[in-house]
């Protein structure tokens, strides 16, 4: 399935409507942390637990796929000891919880620019990768130095590529060859976008997939989210009329 598409975009499990793919933005660490008067770095490491939380319920509730924000562009301006903790708990992470993702039959793919964390988190990264290539319950996409329109604009700088060797020509570009260009070609757009820590904002997170995605803001702060938020975002998603810019079933006979 390409990501423009959305006709298989949600799958029905029992008397529900249950999203295919869920992203979340991860926010509020650090104000976990500095409310409680702890080091931002436990923030962190509380938020990674909640992760594995999220993950629980993804597969619990038979969601096939699952975008987490873990790290944006933007977060290079951050404090060189705060993106050095966040480095080492991601190399913690692969290292001793990779072989639990793997047993559950979760497949692990990034996008992003995960080369600015240097050649060695790269290799472990790509070894995670294709450990779990062959998973089937869940594919979990991590964004890692990620950022939309950077996305955008290699799709686009790709495209401009192929047009000036010749395979391709410039009319046959829509949107359909901009969405085989991003690096979520092969993954459904996102059905729901959440947000965590009261923030109503995308923060240059999957611009163009989630032209059609339903949001939902929580007041809560990443580390506290619980497998019953999952629930939740499932349950608030399956209450909404999902249009696609068309009328709601059954308004144009009433209109006529």
């Amino acid at each position: 399935m390409t990501s423009s598409s959305h006709s298989s975009a949600s799958t029905t499990l029992g008397a529900e409507v249950t999203p295919r793919h869920i992203a979340i933005i991860m926010d509020g660490n650090g104000r976990w942390a500095r409310r409680r008067g702890v080091p931002v770095a436990q923030g962190h490491k509380e938020g990674g637990e909640a992760v594995q939380r999220c993950v629980r319920a993804a597969l619990k509730n038979e969601v096939p796929f699952l975008t987490l924000y873990a790290f944006s562009s933007e977060n290079w301006r951050r404090s060189h000891e705060e993106v050095g903790e966040l480095t080492s708990l991601l190399r913690f992470y692969l290292k001793h919880k990779l072989a639990d993702l793997h047993r559950q039959g979760v497949r692990l793919r990034i996008i992003g620019e995960p080369e600015h964390f240097g050649a060695a988190v790269c290799q472990e990264l790509q070894r995670a990768e294709e450990k779990t290539a062959q998973n089937k319950r869940l594919t979990m996409l991590l964004a890692l130095s990620y950022g939309g329109r950077a996305e955008m604009v290699g799709a686009a700088r790709s495209l401009a590529c192929k047009v000036e060797a010749g395979l391709l020509h410039a009319d046959d570009i829509d949107e359909a060859a901009l969405s085989a260009s991003l690096q979520t070609h092969d993954i459904p757009d996102p059905d729901v976008i959440v947000r965590t820590s009261g923030e109503k904002r995308l923060s240059n997170f999957l611009l163009w997939q989630s032209a059609y995605a339903e949001l939902i803001f929580l007041e809560k702060l990443w580390p506290d989210f619980q497998e019953s938020d999952f629930s939740e975002i499932i349950k608030r998603y399956a209450r909404r009329q999902r249009r696609f810019g068309g009328r709601p079933s059954g308004e144009e006979k009433a209109s006529s």
